[in-house]
């Protein structure tokens, strides 16, 4: 239990100097006086800097994923799973401001480890859609469509309203969340009419 409470502490003092400092101004040693534990500490949990921040990015990741399972566990058929999955994936970046700042545009210069990353993470949330996508086709919720391409719009779509809203030209992300659902609704042939 210690050495997951040092892992977390770690991560939370990361995201704290990450955030204040950026990525590539912040030192191992920052992370150390933040999270009040010593350099053997860090370096027994993670290999280096990019390594903490990698951490970072599959927790986040990680928490989505619960909150879009929860969401989708809570709900009946596909196609209102979906619409549950798209709620809880917003409202997660929303109370994660700092961190979806660091993952969507500061960490953009990382390179290539960083673009791999990313892109696993991508994947596996185009794999979670398109398998909500699937069922819905499959029990007659949506007509027959490409579901893994809905599945990169509806990424995409997310994506971009999640990046203005960090650089401040959508003032509040819950509250797209309505408008945004009943458009990715739309673009597979169902959703409510106005």
């Amino acid at each position: 239990m210690a050495k997951i409470a040092t892992r977390g502490r770690i991560l939370d003092a990361a995201l704290e100097v990450f955030a204040r400092k950026g990525y590539h101004r912040a030192l191992v040693d920052d992370i150390v006086r933040a999270s009040s534990t010593s350099k053997g500490a860090v370096y027994h949990h993670f290999a280096n800097k990019q390594a903490v921040f990698l951490a970072l990015v599959d927790d986040f990741a990680a928490r989505l994923a619960r909150a879009v399972a929860a969401a989708v566990d809570a709900r009946q058929g596909a196609l209102s799973k979906v619409e549950g999955a798209l709620v809880a994936a917003l409202a997660t970046f929303a109370q994660n401001e700092r961190l979806a700042r660091l993952i969507l545009l500061e960490a953009v210069s990382l390179g290539p480890v960083y673009q791999a990353k990313r892109s696993e993470v991508a994947g596996r949330f185009v794999a979670l859609i398109q398998g909500y996508l699937d069922e819905a086709v499959a029990d007659g919720s949506i007509r027959h469509l490409d579901t893994r391409v809905a599945a990169l719009a509806w990424l995409g779509a997310v994506n971009e309203i999640v990046t203005q809203w960090l650089h401040g030209e959508v003032p509040d992300l819950e509250a797209t969340i309505p408008a945004l659902t009943r458009i990715l609704l739309r673009s597979i042939g169902t959703g409510p009419k106005e």
